[in-house]
């Protein structure tokens, strides 16, 4: 059991500062297209969805039955939703959402990237609480896969708000930190209580279904690039596909 919540921590870890790698452009490039940034956040997109439907939601059907996937699916959802609407942040493009805070605008830009990357931790945790190792491997490769162009999508524009290239890094790389506690909480409950993991699959792929509709699409659309996000999406909904059927 100490070995799995060793490594879902780990791996979410990893995942998570993929985050950071992302950013690294930022310190020798001048800036990056917006086209190229929908581009990144419709790949992203399409990687979350993957895994939501093929490392998710259908092992937690097969173990738990559909009814149970169903429930945990939307449980997962709303308990997103519950952390948007709840949670003072603000997003780089959109603005503030939920009450209003004294914060700083970095610590709710902060905030916002929390509640976006916390269901992915969650959902590498929970694969690996399962003890299946493989999955979560493949899992957190794909979560890391898809935070790369995240970080780009994070850095990036913060650089055009004025910050440090050093600072945007840094900010870009502390966003992903929440993965960590999200996998420690996921791995920790499932290694504890095997039978919850049907529930805590399906219940992570809401929560990530949820950012991806809410937060991932949207955006890359909002600038008129819908073509280029979408070609984006089917790309890493594809290569996700890949790496849950060749490492699986």
């Amino acid at each position: 059991m100490n070995e799995l919540i060793r490594l879902g921590v780990l791996a979410s870890l990893m995942a998570g500062a993929a985050t950071g790698v992302g950013a690294v452009p930022v310190l020798f490039m001048g800036g990056i297209s917006h086209r190229v940034l929908d581009s990144m956040l419709g790949f992203a997109a399409g990687v979350m969805l993957a895994a939501t439907a093929f490392s998710l939601l259908v092992p937690s059907i097969e173990l738990g039955g559909v009814w149970m996937a169903v429930a945990s699916f939307l449980g997962g959802g709303v308990f997103v939703y519950l952390l948007d609407r709840y949670i003072p942040h603000q997003h780089i493009f959109k603005g503030r959402e939920g009450p209003s805070s004294s914060l700083s605008k970095v610590s709710l830009m902060i905030l916002a990237i929390a509640i976006h990357n916390f269901p992915e931790g969650l959902a590498v945790g929970v694969s690996f609480g399962g003890g299946d190792v493989s999955a979560g491997i493949v899992l957190a490769a794909a979560i890391g896969l898809q935070n790369i162009p995240e970080g780009s999508a994070v850095a990036f524009p913060l650089i055009r708000e004025g910050f440090s290239r050093r600072r945007a890094i840094w900010y870009a790389t502390l966003t992903g930190l929440i993965e960590p506690v999200g996998g420690l909480i996921g791995v920790s409950v499932v290694a504890v209580a095997l039978p919850l993991l049907p529930v805590g699959l399906a219940f992570a792929a809401g929560a990530m279904a949820f950012v991806v509709s809410h937060e991932m699409i949207p955006e890359s659309h909002r600038r008129g690039h819908e073509m280029e996000g979408t070609f984006g999406f089917i790309a890493g909904f594809a290569a996700m596909m890949l790496l849950d059927k060749l490492f699986v």
